[in-house]
């Protein structure tokens, strides 16, 4: 067996912080789900860097989609691309894992509706796994997940083809998977409660939260962790079809 080589659709720009402690967003994921003797590259989607053609797309074992500050219900050219992209992912029936903006944009390409919701969702949430799903129950995990969250956008209906494995008491549609080659996670399973609370501040400077709000998260947040090692179980037995 070669090596295996798994790739990064990143779909925002890395801030300095999380460039500088993280080695960008790239960092963050190949650290979550990386393991030795494998091979990770990014592709800036919203640089418009996808690969290039279907020999280059058989390199991969999977592909990885970030979050981003954009809309995935927008008409950007990079959107408009990388959709082109994911149809082919789809017909090749690579695995893809949807991280936020990923979710939704993986959404999206399968033929389902993505909008605004009617507020922003940032913090912990826990999420409710499905109970009928015999993926979840092969892990040994939790069925109840607490997770980092942080979107004012969500997957608001799937056609009858997607299955919907998780919902939370905020957002209807957590996680989605279609046929074994595709799932969408809403929340961030690669999220620290550092980078939230970075991001938190980064929301507020550009105004799109107000600093009341931002103070009551801070204090909300508290000690609290996600179930990071859950998620990383879940993400990996996915993308590799193995558990680690």
């Amino acid at each position: 067996m070669g090596v295996r080589r798994f790739a990064v659709l990143l779909c925002a720009e890395d801030s300095d912080y999380v460039r500088a402690k993280y080695g960008g967003y790239f960092g963050i994921f190949k650290e979550m789900l990386g393991a030795p003797g494998e091979e990770w590259h990014v592709y800036r989607a919203v640089r418009h860097e996808l690969p290039l053609d279907e020999a280059e797309i058989q390199l991969y074992d999977g592909f990885v989609i970030t979050g981003s500050c954009s809309d995935a219900y927008g008409d950007d050219p990079w959107i408009r691309d990388l959709l082109v992209f994911l149809g082919k992912l789809d017909s090749m029936k690579k695995k893809v894992l949807g991280i936020c903006f990923g979710h939704q944009i993986l959404g999206r390409a399968v033929g389902g509706k993505v909008g605004q919701a009617k507020s922003w969702d940032i913090g912990l949430r826990t999420v409710n796994l499905s109970t009928t799903s015999a993926f979840f129950s092969s892990l040994g995990i939790p069925l109840g997940l607490s997770i980092i969250q942080c979107h004012r956008d969500e997957v608001k209906e799937l056609p009858p083809k997607v299955e919907v494995v998780a919902r939370s008491d905020k957002t209807g549609i957590e996680m989605f998977r279609f046929g074994d080659h595709i799932m969408g996670i809403q929340g961030h399973p690669e999220y620290t409660k550092d980078i939230l609370l970075h991001l938190i501040d980064r929301l507020l400077q550009k105004t799109l939260i107000t600093e009341s709000y931002a103070d009551d998260l801070k204090v909300n947040i508290g000690a609290c962790e996600p179930d990071k090692e859950a998620w990383r179980t879940l993400c990996i037995s996915f993308l590799k079809g193995t558990q680690q």
